[in-house]
Order: C-alpha cells, then sequence, then structure tokens
C-alpha cells in the first residue's frame, strides 16, 4: 500500500529536500558543499537581471555567502565541473560516471539531429584534431585560439550557422573529450578533460542501468516527491532510458517508496532518505525569493501540478506584451509559493529597484509582508544594492515591504 501524504507534506517536503526549509546551511565551503551534494547541480543562464541564476539558487539556502567559495570548488579543487544536466550546468565531479552516459552515447543512433552531428564531425576530422592537438600543446585556451579549418561549414538556422570552432567546441565537450578549465567573464577557456579531471574521479565506465539507478536516486532526493516524468525531467533531462524497472528495482530494494498525493490518484515516489525529513519533524519554514530557473520551479509542469502556481519566464516576451515584467523571481513563504517579484539591479546606481509584486492571495498578512522585506533586503545585500527603491506596480502594504 502507497504511503499517502497531505498536499501541505508533499510540498513541504519537496522544499526542505531543497535545503529551502529547516537548519540554514552556512555560507563557507561546507555549507556550500552540502547544498550541491543534494542538488546535485545548478542550471547556468546568462541573464544578469540581479545577479547569475546559479548564484541566486545558492543564496536563497544559504543566504549571504561569497562567490569565490564557489569558484573555489569549480577551479581550485574540481570538485565541480560544467556539464549538460537539464540544461548547462555546474555538477559534481563524483557524478562524473553518470554524465558519462551521456558523454559515450551523444550523436548515436538515427535520428535526423544525430546523423548531422556525426557527418559533420567526420567531415571535419581536420578541425577536431586541430583543436584537441592545440589543447594538448598549450591548454586552457579560449575559442579565439583556433583556427576555422572547416572543410563543412555548420548550418543552421539560428546563431550558431557558420560557428565551426565554437561548434566543435560543444561536440567535444559534451562528448567528453574536453572540459570548461576556466572562465573569464562569459568566455570559457578549455582544456583535455584527462587532463583536468582530478585523480579521485571514478574513470571505469558505469552500465546503463547503474548510472540511471543513482541519477534516479538523487533526483528523488532533491525532489521529495515526484511521479515518473518529474524524475525524467530532473537532473539528468531526458536520460533515463529504463526508468520503469529501474523504479521497480528500487521498490523491491526498499530504496524509495510509492506515494498517494492528496487530491490525485498518480503515483509519485519518495526515497527514504528524504522521508527521514518528515519522520524527524524537521520543519523549520523560511522565506525567500527564487531565481527563475531554481532548482525547486525549473520543471514548470510539476510547480503547476504541486503548488498550483503556473510560473513563466517573461524575458523574450515582447514589453507590451507581458503580464508581470522581465525578470520574475517567486517568492516562496513556507512550503508556499505566494507570488511573484520583478526586480532590476542598477548597477551604476547601486539601486535594486522592485518594478512589481504580484502576490497569488490579494488579502496580506502583516507577518508575511515583514518576511518578504527581510529577503528583499537580504537580496539587496548580496547583489550589493546600497538602496532599495520601487516601481509604480508596487502597491500597498508591499511598498512598506520594498522599502523595509
Amino acid at each position: 500500500m502507497a504511503l499517502t501524504l497531505t498536499l501541505e507534506s508533499a510540498r513541504r517536503l519537496a522544499v526542505m529536500c531543497q535545503h529551502l526549509a529547516g537548519p540554514r546551511p552556512t555560507g563557507d565551503l561546507e555549507g556550500l558543499r552540502s547544498i550541491l551534494s543534494r542538488l546535485r547541480c545548478l542550471q547556468l543562464d546568462p541573464v544578469n537581471a540581479v545577479a547569475r541564476s546559479h548564484l541566486l539558487v545558492l543564496w536563497s539556502r544559504a543566504g549571504h555567502y561569497s562567490p569565490a567559495d564557489l569558484d573555489t570548488l569549480l577551479w581550485q579543487e574540481r570538485w565541480l565541473f560544467e556539464y549538460w544536466a537539464h540544461a548547462a550546468s555546474i555538477v559534481l565531479a563524483e557524478d562524473y560516471p553518470i554524465h558519462h552516459l551521456m558523454m559515450r552515447r551523444y550523436a548515436e543512433g538515427e535520428s535526423d539531429y544525430a546523423r548531422m552531428v556525426h557527418g559533420w564531425l567526420e567531415a571535419n576530422d581536420v578541425l577536431r584534431r586541430h583543436v584537441l592537438d592545440r589543447l594538448r600543446e598549450a591548454g586552457p585556451l579560449p575559442p579565439g585560439a583556433f583556427e576555422d579549418l572547416a572543410a563543412v561549414p555548420w548550418k543552421s538556422s539560428g546563431w550558431t550557422n557558420g560557428r565551426n570552432v565554437e561548434r566543435m567546441l560543444d561536440f567535444l565537450w559534451t562528448q567528453g573529450h574536453i572540459m570548461v578549465a576556466a572562465r573569464q567573464g562569459r568566455t570559457r577557456h578549455w582544456d583535455l578533460a584527462e587532463r583536468w579531471l582530478p585523480g579521485w574521479t571514478q574513470a571505469e565506465p558505469l552500465s546503463q542501468e547503474a548510472a540511471v539507478t543513482l541519477a534516479t536516486e538523487h533526483a528523488l532526493r532533491a525532489l521529495g516527491v515526484a511521479r515518473a516524468p518529474d524524475i525524467e525531467n530532473h537532473f539528468t533531462r531526458s536520460r533515463y532510458p529504463g526508468l520503469t524497472e529501474v523504479l521497480a528495482a528500487l521498490h523491491r530494494s526498499e530504496r524509495i517508496v510509492p506515494v498517494a498525493v492528496e487530491g490525485g490518484d498518480e503515483t509519485w515516489y519518495a526515497h527514504v532518505d528524504a522521508l527521514a525529513l518528515l519522520e524527524r519533524d524537521a520543519w523549520q519554514p523560511h522565506t525567500t525569493l527564487l531565481s527563475p530557473f531554481d532548482n525547486l520551479i525549473c520543471d514548470r509542469e510539476r510547480t503547476e501540478r504541486l503548488w498550483g502556481f503556473a510560473f513563466r519566464t517573461e524575458m523574450y516576451v515582447p514589453k507590451h506584451k507581458r503580464q508581470y515584467g522581465h525578470y520574475i523571481m517567486p517568492i516562496l513563504h513556507g512550503e508556499r509559493l505566494i507570488g511573484r517579484l520583478v526586480p532590476r539591479m542598477d548597477r551604476r546606481r547601486g539601486v535594486l529597484e522592485i518594478e512589481g509584486v504580484f502576490p497569488e492571495d490579494t488579502t496580506t498578512d502583516p507577518s508575511t509582508v515583514r518576511a518578504v522585506a527581510k529577503a528583499i533586503t537580504d537580496l539587496a545585500a548580496f547583489a550589493g544594492a546600497r538602496e532599495v527603491v520601487h516601481g509604480e506596480k508596487v502597491t500597498a502594504p508591499w511598498r512598506g515591504a520594498v522599502l523595509g
């Protein structure tokens, strides 16, 4: 018989598993390791309206911390590396065997895209060898250090059209031959994977079943409760071949438990490690603001199903068609998503402007306003703002929250 959870308990479990409730992790190296060991990935996104998304994800959990510590984990300790998870992400070096499944199978198969990539790589073997030889001789190197020796240009209808060196670097990265070894601004510097990976990284390939089993357990520990489609969309998105059999095996070994969530008839699953949080009565709610790409809400369908919160970004929506604003941060209050905040950091003036606050509920509890006010103040401090101001779309009593 499946365990039954109320909707509130399911939400609380999900939030606790994301380090968004309970004792707040410290903002030092050990605290960041604790957060990352649960999340397993941080999505990278170039938008910098307040701060880069991966930095905000850590801020929502640890509060104030030094981004230099994340750089230490990435570039000095090499405890982390950049690879494709549910999107371009920062991932754990100990998960290299999981990601290696994608590396060794990339561009295989009979899909039109796989055939196109495979054919282009074969036609441009001279460019491929040139990149690898240059890195072997002088890496790490930026894209501009390579000659465009492509015999056949890359063709696409988007920005990658004709960008042959960049395409080759991305393909070699996805195949695991090279890795991002440094960044200067948004420019990635590349090196050979064999030289970059720490010596303790497990090099022995995992079987498909073993890799999918590990990824499934990581996803469930991070999600708290999830349906099979939710697992498919999390962590190593769309890379769970044989998931039905893996879930059955994990159930037999008592690593996961089927769960019924109040109000629905679908089967959800929870990892026994996650359920231990409920058993310890570890609920300590927080109020914080979430990056649009936060791990809690990166699966929009699950977010709407579990929280009743229909969240969409509007960055690429024409301004006159936006419902809320360019950069939207959901407001997490306890186990509920209670609204949206639209912030913009003016770095020249040192001002964090709150362009709008859009609560889900028209009734406003003063204690909730105070909690959101503190979250805004903390965000401003993290972003380096000396002042917080509000725009015309911020109505009372939220103006008090914005101005503290």
